[in-house]
C-alpha cells in the first residue's frame, strides 16, 4: 500500500496540512474549527443525512457536507460564508419544523446537542404554521426511555445497532417527515451495549429510564471512576447530586474501552441504593442479628479471629476479586499477620490441579485483539461475560479474522464464528484432537480422534500472523480447567499463538499479581472441602459468589468464627456469619484495579459511604491494628497503593501452565450440569440493579435449559416446572427446550435466586417434574 501523501487545504483563510484522503470534518476537528453536525459521528459509519455541516468549497456551485467530503490538495473552505451560514441556518429552520418545544422537561435539556447549535444557527420565531407530526411512543424495555417526536433522524443509534453492537435492532420506517425511528414489531432493545444510544442521540428522543426526571444535566457533580464488573476496567464518569450518583457515563479511553460502556458498567449503579444494604454493624447472639457500635463489632471480630489463630491453619481468607487492590492486600496482610497462608480470590474455580502461580491475564493489550488474524476461544460466552472485549473481537472479525470457539454450549454471537459444541467432557477431547492436529503432544491417555473440524481450526491457527488463544469463564469453572490450560498451552507453542485468560472480574489480574494466589497453602476450594474454624470474608456472598455454594454454605455455617466485611446483607451471610462489618460500595471508597491487560487504573471515592459503613481497607487496617499486627498504620488508600507498586508492577509474564496432564474429572455418567453465570448475576452490585434485572437477559437467567432430546428422555416439555436435583440441593425452575445446549447436558445459571442450594457449576445432576 502506497504511502499517505500530505497535502495542504485552506479553511477560513487557515492554511492546514492533512493527509490525502481525510474527511474535511475531521481536519477541521482537528484544527479547532467548529462545523455543527448531528448525524456524523467519528466512531460511526457516513451517513450525512441531517446537512447540519454544509459548508463552501471553491468552484463547487452549492454547499457540500464536510462529513462526506475527502480533501483534496489545493482545497479552499469556508466554514462561515454567507452560504455557509443561510444553508446551515436552512438545515436547522427545518429540524426544528416538527421538533416540540418541550425544553423544560426534556431530560436532555442542559446538554442537548439540538440546543447548543440552535443558539447559532436558529431564530427566534418560526414561519411554520401548520400543526406538527407527533409521533407515538415505543418502549424499548427497562434501560431506555424515549420520546420519539423528539427525534431528528441522525439514524446514529440505527447505526451504531448495525455497526458497534452487532444487532441491528433499531431501523427507519416511512418517508419524509412520516419517517420514523424503532424497532422491528414492537421489540424491546436487548443488546448488552444497548445504553450507548442514549450518548450518541444528539436530542432527547432516546434518554435513561433510571436516570428519568432526577436531575438537570448543570445539577450534576462530575468524577472519573473504572467499572467495577468486568476485567475490561471501563473508564466511567460518575455524575452525582446531593451525595447521591444519578448516572453513570463512559469516560473517552481509546486504548480500553474507546468512548463505549456494557449495560452492567452504565446501569448497576442502582444496586448502591439497595434494601440489602448494610450500614450498621452486626453481631449475632443467640441466632439474632443486633446492631452494635463499631468499637463492639471490631472488638468481637478481633477477639474470634484470634482464638481461632492459635491454630493459624484454623484460618481461611476469601475475598471477592471485585474488591479494591487496597482491600485485597491488607485482607492478605491481614491473614498472614495471623500465620495463615491461606487466602484465595478463585471463588469459581474448581480445578486447582495446575500451576497455581499462574497469573490469568489476557496475555496482550486490550486494543491488540481487533488487529489479530486468528482466534482460539475455550469455554467463552465473550459476549455476554466481557462484552467490550466481544466488540473488539468483532472488529477483528469484520476484517476478516476467523474466530473459532470449543464450547459447551452453542452461543448466539454477532459475528461470524466457528463453534464446535460438545459437552463438558467432550470439551477436553476436542481440544486434545486440535492439539495433535497442530503436531503438539496433548498427554492424555485416552483415544483421541482428529476430524476435518479440528484439521481446519488448527490450519487456521498455524497460517495466521497474529493468533491468539483464550480461556474464558466456563473453562476457569471447568472440572478440567488444568488440562484445558496445558492443551491451550501445547496449541499455542505449535502454531506460534499467544495464549491468555480472560479474567472473570474488575481485579482477577490484580489479586494475583499482589501474590493472593496460595502456592503452598489452602486454596478457596480446599478451605471449604476440609472447613476451617474461623473465616474472613471481604465482599463475597457464598451462595452466589463460589462454584459450589452448597458446600460453601456448610462449611461457613460449621465455623466457629466468620467475619464478613460486606458491603450488603444476604440470607446465605446472615445464615453463615458471626460478625457482619459494613463495607462502602462502589462509588464510595477510593481503590484501585488491575484490569485485562495489566494496566493499573485508581478511582477516588464519589459520595460518602451510607450509614455506618466505612471504606473496605480502614475497616481492615483498624482491625490488623487490633490484632496487633505491624504495618497497619495507613492514613490513606494511595499509601498502600503506593506500597504495591513498588513491589508489584510490572509483575506481568507470558502466561506459562505446564503440561495437560491429570485425570478428566468432567465425564459423568448422567446428565451434567453447564454453571454459566449470567451478566446480570455476576457479582453483588449488578445483583441488585432493578433495571437490569428486568432485562431479557435476566429473565432469560432463570430457567433450566435442555434440549428436546434430553427432554423428552426426561418426560418433560417446554415450560414444565422442574427441580434441579444436585447432591442433597434442590433448586425449582422452569423448563426451557434449547437446540443450543448439547445431548447429556443440562444449564443451569450459578450466582441466581434458587442456585444456592446447588453444588458445582459442572457437575452431574438430575431433573424431576414438580
Amino acid at each position: 500500500m502506497s504511502e499517505e501523501k500530505t497535502i495542504t487545504i485552506e479553511v477560513d483563510g487557515q492554511s492546514l496540512e492533512t493527509k490525502s484522503g481525510t474527511l474535511l470534518i475531521d481536519v477541521t476537528d482537528a484544527a479547532g474549527i467548529n462545523i455543527p453536525r448531528f448525524c456524523y459521528h467519528n466512531k460511526l459509519s457516513i451517513a450525512a443525512s441531517c446537512r447540519m455541516c454544509l459548508v463552501e468549497v471553491a468552484k463547487v456551485p452549492k454547499p457540500i457536507p464536510a462529513c462526506a467530503t475527502q480533501v483534496m490538495d489545493g482545497m479552499v473552505v469556508q466554514t462561515r460564508s454567507p452560504m455557509a451560514i443561510a444553508a446551515q441556518k436552512a438545515t436547522m429552520e427545518f429540524l426544528l419544523i416538527n421538533h416540540p418545544l418541550d425544553c423544560p422537561v426534556c431530560d436532555q435539556g442542559g446538554e442537548c446537542e439540538l440546543q447548543d447549535v440552535a443558539m447559532g444557527y436558529g431564530s427566534d420565531a418560526t414561519r411554520f404554521v401548520e400543526g406538527k407530526r407527533v409521533v407515538p411512543e415505543n418502549n424499548l424495555g427497562s434501560l431506555i426511555a424515549t420520546d420519539m417526536t423528539r427525534c431528528i433522524h441522525c439514524t446514529r443509534c440505527v447505526r451504531f445497532g448495525d455497526e458497534i453492537a452487532g444487532m441491528r435492532e433499531m431501523g427507519a420506517t416511512g418517508r419524509g417527515e412520516h419517517m420514523t425511528i424503532g424497532t422491528f414489531v414492537a421489540r424491546n432493545v436487548n443488546s448488552e451495549l444497548s445504553g450507548n444510544v442514549i450518548d450518541l442521540c444528539p436530542v432527547g428522543a432516546l434518554t435513561s429510564k433510571p436516570f428519568q426526571y432526577r436531575a438537570r444535566a448543570w445539577e450534576l457533580t462530575r468524577h472519573t471512576a473504572i467499572a467495577p464488573h468486568d476485567s475490561v476496567g471501563s473508564n466511567i464518569q460518575v455524575h452525582t447530586r446531593r451525595n447521591e450518583v444519578m448516572r453513570v457515563h463512559p469516560e473517552s479511553n481509546n486504548a480500553i474501552n474507546e468512548i463505549w460502556l456494557s449495560d452492567r458498567d452504565r446501569f448497576s449503579y442502582e444496586g448502591i441504593k439497595s434494601e440489602d444494604r448494610l450500614t450498621q454493624p452486626l453481631i449475632k447472639k443467640d441466632d439474632k442479628w443486633s446492631e452494635v457500635s463499631w468499637e463492639e463489632a471490631l472488638e468481637a471480630a478481633a477477639s474470634g479471629l484470634k482464638e481461632v489463630a492459635a491454630d493459624p491453619e484454623q484460618i481461611g481468607t476469601l475475598v471477592s476479586p471485585t474488591a479494591t487492590l487496597e482491600e485485597i492486600a491488607l485482607a492478605q496482610k491481614l491473614t498472614v499477620g495471623l500465620g495463615s497462608q491461606n487466602i484465595d480470590y478463585r471463588l469459581r474455580q474448581e480445578d486447582f490441579r495446575g500451576n497455581s502461580t499462574a497469573i490469568p491475564w489476557l496475555g496482550q493489550s486490550i486494543a491488540s485483539l481487533e488487529s489479530i488474524d486468528s482466534a482460539l476461544l475455550i469455554g467463552s460466552n465473550i459476549r455476554k461475560d466481557q462484552p467490550l472485549l466481544a466488540h473488539r473481537m468483532r472488529k477483528a472479525a469484520l476484517k476478516g479474522a476467523k474466530i473459532q470457539f470449543v464450547n459447551p454450549l452453542q452461543l448466539d454471537l454477532h459475528f461470524d464464528a466457528a463453534q464446535m459444541v460438545s459437552d463438558p467432557a467432550g470439551m477436553v477431547h476436542n481440544l486434545a484432537a486440535i492439539a495433535e492436529a497442530t503436531g503438539g503432544l496433548h498427554y492424555l491417555t485416552e483415544q483421541v480422534d482428529v476430524g476435518e473440524e479440528h484439521k481446519a481450526i488448527a490450519k487456521e491457527l498455524k497460517n495466521a500472523e497474529s493468533a491468539v488463544i483464550l480461556l474464558g469463564n466456563m473453562a476457569q469453572s471447568h472440572p478440567d480447567y488444568t488440562i484445558l490450560c496445558g492443551l491451550a498451552s501445547v496449541i499455542a507453542k505449535a502454531t506460534d499463538s499467544s495464549v491468555g485468560v480472560i479474567p472473570m472480574a474488575a481485579n482477577s489480574v490484580g489479586a494475583a499479581v499482589i501474590g493472593v494466589i496460595p502456592d503452598h497453602a489452602l486454596n478457596a476450594l480446599t478451605m471449604l472441602e476440609s472447613p476451617r474454624k474461623g473465616y474472613l470474608l471481604l465482599g463475597v456472598e457464598p451462595g452466589r459468589d463460589t462454584n459450589n455454594p452448597a458446600l460453601a454454605r456448610s462449611a461457613l455455617n460449621n465455623a466457629e468464627c466468620v467475619v464478613a466485611v460486606t458491603a450488603y446483607r444476604s440470607p446465605c451471610l446472615e445464615e453463615a456469619a458471626n460478625i457482619m462489618l459494613p463495607m462502602s460500595a462502589f462509588s464510595e471508597t477510593s481503590g484501585s484495579f488491575v484490569n485485562a491487560e495489566g494496566t493499573w487504573q485508581s478511582f477516588a471515592g464519589t459520595t460518602t459511604s451510607a450509614g455506618e459503613s466505612r471504606p473496605g481497607w480502614k475497616v481492615l487496617r483498624v482491625l490488623g491494628n487490633l490484632l496487633d499486627i505491624e504495618g497497619f498504620d495507613y492514613s490513606s488508600s494511595e499509601e498502600i497503593l503506593n506500597e504495591l507498586k513498588e513491589s508489584y508492577c510490572g509483575n506481568l509474564k507470558v502466561t506459562s501452565f505446564g503440561a495437560a496432564k491429570g485425570k478428566i474429572r468432567s465425564a459423568v455418567t448422567g446428565l451434567i450440569r453447564i454453571g454459566e453465570t449470567p451478566i446480570y448475576a455476576s457479582d453483588a452490585l449488578v445483583r441488585r440493579a432493578a433495571s437490569l434485572q428486568k432485562t431479557k437477559d435476566a429473565r432469560d437467567a432463570t430457567v433450566a435449559r435442555v434440549n428436546s432430546s434430553v427432554a423428552t428422555a426426561a418426560g418433560l416439555s417446554d415450560g414444565d416446572k422442574i427441580a434441579v436435583v444436585q447432591g442433597e440441593g434442590r433448586a425449582k425452575m422452569v423448563l426451557k427446550v434449547d437446540a443450543y445446549i448439547p445431548d447429556g447436558c443440562v444449564w443451569v445459571p450459578a450466582g441466581v435466586p434458587g442456585s444456592e442450594s446447588l453444588g458445582d457449576q459442572f457437575g452431574e445432576i438430575s431433573l424431576e417434574k414438580v
